[in-house]
């Protein structure tokens, strides 16, 4: 079995925080949240990443990121492009948002060889995460169809004070698999707990709710399901909101788990997500990279 690599989707356009937040430093050295990250796979064994980014970014991210980290880990890129859709697929007049995250990784397709973590560029997932994931893709489960897995986070542990973020609830079996991962675009802070506002009710979430950061384990198998099962996706949703409709990771998982091909083992993470989802949560996750240094958590500098 070959290694595992690490696939940084990083093309997001950050609309909501307002600039490439992707390359934002948040360390006491300018250290940014990806280096954060690929610091923790590295230490997990992970020996390769690949940068999913839009070309218009990629001088930019090359110079504050590909280039520096290139010397400790094995870099490639892949390009998530609007008009990279199956044939007989056009790019809706008037559309400018990318088609969501299983179209990201889609993008990486041609270097996919191998089981992968596919994360979010803007997201601080912890230490222990990394490594039972990575731990889990190195070892054999023949009992699986398609032995995929995930990470997850308590939803308390995921909000922000600053506005609402979006995150996959999951719900899991008797032996800790994954049932059904539901997307939830608009959740809130409620004290303790959180709400998650729907077009046309509000649902309350307890804090101790499984969520998915996007943080999934995955054999090469899920690359070729996610392209077999995109036509479909956008047949069904073009004609209902053609400049908006978005292809996710739990889209493709929860498809392939009700069809009985896919079996996703549900890891637990007891870390504090971290994010900049927006301008104003950049002072706290600062604050906490730097307590994270003075404890020893990570080194003075990282990539020394």
């Amino acid at each position: 079995m070959k290694k595992p690599v690490l696939v940084v989707m990083a093309a997001g356009m950050g609309s909501r925080y307002g600039g490439l937040k992707q390359i934002d430093p948040v360390g006491p050295n300018g250290e940014i949240i990806i280096d954060y990250s690929l610091y923790d796979a590295k230490q997990a064994g992970f020996e390769s990443v690949i940068f999913i980014i839009k070309k218009e970014i990629e001088k930019d991210f090359k110079e504050s990121v590909g280039d520096r980290v290139s010397k400790f880990i094995n870099v490639k890129y892949a390009y998530q492009d609007i008009c990279d859709l199956p044939e007989g697929f056009t790019v809706p007049e008037g559309r400018k948002k990318p088609w969501g995250t299983a179209h990201a990784v889609l993008a990486a397709r041609d270097l996919i060889d191998s089981p992968f973590v596919a994360i979010n560029a803007d997201d601080f997932y912890g230490r222990d995460a990394f490594k039972v994931i990575y731990d889990y893709l190195c070892k054999e489960h023949p009992e699986n169809p398609y032995p995929f897995c995930m990470v997850a986070y308590k939803l308390a542990n995921t909000l922000t004070e600053n506005g609402h973020v979006s995150r996959g609830v999951c719900e899991t079996d008797e032996n800790g698999y994954l049932a059904k991962v539901t997307e939830h675009t608009k959740i809130i802070k409620a004290g303790e707990d959180a709400e998650s506002i729907m077009d046309d009710r509000t649902v309350a979430l307890c804090g101790c709710t499984p969520v998915s950061m996007n943080m999934w384990g995955f054999t090469q198998d899920f690359v070729k399901e996610a392209w077999a099962g995109f036509p479909d996706f956008l047949t069904a949703n073009l004609a209902v909101n053609p400049e908006k409709c978005e292809y996710y990771l739990p889209t493709v998982v929860t498809r392939l788990i009700e069809s009985n091909k896919a079996a996703v083992k549900v890891l637990t993470s007891s870390d504090k997500w971290y994010g900049v989802t927006y301008k104003e949560d950049k002072p706290m996750v600062q604050q906490a990279m730097i307590k994270m240094h003075a404890d020893g958590t990570y080194p003075s500098k990282l990539w020394e």
